[in-house]
């Protein structure tokens, strides 16, 4: 069976972005070491538009072949006019409001997105799913997860898009690994327990 990993970056205090969804204030702690570090473990989880000018396009995938994005998460491709930003894996946005795809690459699941994440968990393939976000798809899969990929940047925001957009609910899982950045950042890798 494979995983569903929700890969995600957030403040100190657990917000993936401000109220309005806005995430700029992660992008000044990006540094060269930290990049590095994404390139080489994370590769499928940087953009392809961005792949392509460090050499990294053309190498196999490492961990992920399907990616799992919110519509908000996709309008921030949409908006920069890139219809498949994830155009190495195979991607679907979950949405209600988008009907039809902008691209080809693109599969829109607008009904049973915990019935068709659990048929792509089923599927014989030895890579996982990335789960992009947002909050709300987070919270609608929260039973999915099988993993967590936790990106802390050290700031506290004091409100704004929680990791999980759903009710009061305890899911357990187990730490895995602590790997901490010159720049602050952390990264903690859990899986669930089951």
């Amino acid at each position: 069976m494979r995983k569903l990993t929700y890969f995600i970056a957030c403040s100190i205090d657990g917000f993936i972005g401000g109220p309005d969804g806005d995430a700029s204030f992660m992008v000044p702690f990006v540094d060269e070491e930290f990049f590095a570090f994404l390139a080489a473990e994370y590769p499928e989880t940087l953009p392809t538009h961005g792949r392509r000018p460090l050499g990294i396009d053309d190498l196999p995938n490492k961990r992920f072949d399907t990616i799992i994005q919110g519509r908000a998460s996709y309008d921030l491709a949409l908006k920069e006019g890139i219809t498949s930003p994830y155009a190495h894996l195979r991607e679907y946005v979950a949405s209600r409001t988008l009907t039809e795809s902008p691209d080809p690459n693109v599969e829109i699941i607008s009904a049973d997105l915990v019935g068709r994440v659990r048929a792509l968990k089923a599927e014989d393939s030895a890579l996982d799913i990335y789960l992009c976000g947002g909050s709300a798809v987070a919270g609608e899969l929260i039973d999915e997860i099988d993993e967590l990929v936790v990106k802390t940047y050290p700031v506290v925001l004091g409100t704004g898009m929680p990791m999980f957009g759903s009710g009061f609910q305890v899911s357990e899982f187990v730490q895995e690994g602590v790997r901490s950045f010159g720049n602050g950042i952390v990264v903690r890798t859990y899986d669930r327990k089951r």
